[in-house]
């Protein structure tokens, strides 16, 4: 049976920061499903095209970033997947004539 004056002597450091990492990872993982049902939404489904999918992508992401706060990390990977989009559109479109 525990002591009654033993409370709140536990360190629990590793444990937030378990939950911590879990967190950023749902807002992560949450967020780019967010932004990618967006993107082939108005890019496919609604047929307002890719360059307006692609808006709606980086709006999403700058708007998630900075709501949260997101570290540098992410800001990276944001840049990156703009970059990556803008080049597939432009790919794409060229292709299509």
């Amino acid at each position: 049976m525990a002591q009654s004056g033993a409370h709140g002597n536990m360190d629990i450091q590793d444990q937030k920061a378990t939950f911590h990492a879990f967190l950023m990872a749902t807002v992560w993982t949450s967020g780019l499903v967010v932004q990618v049902v967006a993107l082939l939404t108005l890019a496919f489904a609604i047929g307002a095209g890719w360059w307006a999918g692609l808006a709606a992508f980086v709006v999403i992401g700058v708007a998630l970033g900075l709501a949260f706060r997101l570290s540098g990390v992410y800001w990276a990977i944001q840049v990156a997947l703009w970059v990556l989009l803008a080049i597939g559109g432009l790919v794409i479109s060229a292709m299509a004539g």
